[in-house]
C-alpha cells in the first residue's frame, strides 16, 4: 500500500508519518519510507541523530544510477538520458518490489532499526546552496515519482511518503500515486486551508483523501475540524508525552505510546487497508501515462531532444499480475 502524509508547514505530518511508520514496523510488516519533504527530517524523527541523517543517500543525486535499473531493456526508452520524473514502464522495463533487494535499495536505501524490526529508509536529499536559482526541490522528488511509477506493491506491504509542505505535490503527478493520502491538519483556519487546495486539486483524479487532525486539545477543535473538513476527518490525535520525549531524542519504547494515540495508528492503517479492493491498476497507468505526457509536451521533449511520447507502452498496464510474470 502506498500512502502520502501532507499538510501545511508545521502541521506535524513528518511526526505523524513516523509514527505510522513505527507502528507498522512494530506490527512486522514491510516498510519503505521515503522523505520527499525539502525539509529533510524524516530520518531524525524515526531515531537517527544528525550525524547519521547527513550521511543518507540522496536520491536526487542517485537519478542516473535508478534511471539505468529501471529502463532496463525496453526499447521504447533509447538512453537514461532521455527518462524524465514521470517516464512510465513498459515492456521490458524493471519493475520493484517491497521486500526484494536490488540496485536501487543497495544505492539509496539504509535500514534504521526500530521497535520491533527495521525500516528501508529513502531520503531525497535536502535542497543545498548549490541548488539556489538554478533547480527547483522537484527535480529531486522526480527520484520518488520514477521509485513509485515502477513499484509493484501489495496488501500486507506498505510504502510511506513524508510530502513537500502545503500544495507542493501538485508540481507534479506525484498525488496520484497513492492508495490513500492524509492530511494533516491543526484545528485552525490556516490548518484547513490546504485541505482545501488539495481536496480541490485532487478531485479529478480519484484521490483517495482523510484527513488527521492532529494537536486536537478538546471537543471544541474537534467539533471545528467536523464543521471544516466533514467525512473527510478520519482520526484525530492529541498531546503525546511519547511524542514530546521522541523529540528531545529520549524516545520510550514503542508499546507506551498512549492507547489514545496507538488506536489512532491502527485507524489509520485499517482505513489504508480498506483501500487496497478499491485498486484500479488500468487507471493507475492511465494517470502516470496523461502527467508523462503533459510534462514531454511542456518541457520534457526541449529538454531531451527526443520525442517522449514515444517512450508510452499501450499495450501495457502496472499490475501485481505483471510482476508476477516478470
Amino acid at each position: 500500500m502506498k500512502i502520502a502524509f501532507v499538510g501545511k508547514g508545521g502541521s506535524g505530518k513528518t511526526t505523524l508519518s513516523s509514527l505510522f511508520i513505527r507502528h507498522l514496523t512494530a506490527a512486522g510488516a514491510p516498510v519503505v519510507a521515503i522523505d520527499a519533504d525539502i525539509n529533510q527530517h524524516l530520518g531524525a524523527a524515526l531515531g537517527l541523530d544528525d550525524a547519521q541523517a547527513a550521511a543518507l543517500p540522496a536520491m536526487g543525486e542517485r537519478l542516473s544510477l535508478i534511471k539505468d535499473h529501471l529502463r532496463g531493456n525496453n526499447p521504447r526508452i533509447a538512453s537514461a538520458a532521455t527518462m524524465i520524473k514521470t517516464t512510465p514502464p513498459g515492456e521490458g522495463s524493471r519493475l520493484l518490489r517491497v521486500r526484494e533487494p536490488n540496485p536501487v535499495y543497495d544505492a539509496c536505501a539504509r535500514p534504521v532499526e526500530l521497535d520491533g524490526g527495521a525500516v528501508r529508509l529513502m531520503v531525497t536529499g535536502s535542497f543545498t546552496d548549490a541548488d539556489l536559482g538554478v533547480a527547483c526541490y522537484h527535480s529531486k522528488t522526480g527520484a520518488v515519482e520514477l521509485f513509485l511509477n515502477h513499484l509493484i506493491d501489495g496488501c500486507d506491504e506498505y510504502v510511506v511518503v513524508d510530502m513537500t509542505a502545503g500544495s507542493d505535490s501538485f508540481a507534479s503527478g506525484m498525488f496520484t500515486r497513492f492508495d490513500i493520502t492524509y492530511l494533516v491538519a491543526e484545528p485552525t483556519r490556516k490548518g484547513v486551508s490546504v485541505y482545501r487546495q488539495y481536496k480541490e486539486y485532487a478531485r479529478d483524479f480519484g484521490v483517495t483523501l482523510k484527513v488527521v487532525g492532529n494537536k486536537v486539545q478538546g471537543p471544541d477543535d474537534l467539533d471545528f475540524l467536523r464543521a471544516e473538513v466533514g467525512d473527510d476527518l478520519l482520526v484525530a490525535v492529541g498531546h503525546s508525552d511519547w511524542v514530546r520525549a521522541m523529540e528531545k531524542g529520549r524516545p520510550p519504547r514503542f508499546e507506551l505510546l498512549e492507547e489514545a494515540n496507538s488506536r489512532a495508528l491502527r485507524t489509520l492503517r485499517s482505513a489504508a487497508d480498506a483501500t487496497y479492493e478499491l485498486r484500479d491498476w488500468e487507471r493507475y497507468t492511465r494517470q502516470m501515462v496523461h502527467f508523462h505526457l503533459r510534462n514531454a509536451h511542456s518541457w520534457g521533449n526541449e529538454r531531451t531532444g527526443a520525442d517522449l511520447a514515444a517512450q508510452v507502452d499501450p499495450a501495457f498496464v502496472l499490475s501485481e499480475a505483471v510482476a508476477a510474470s516478470a
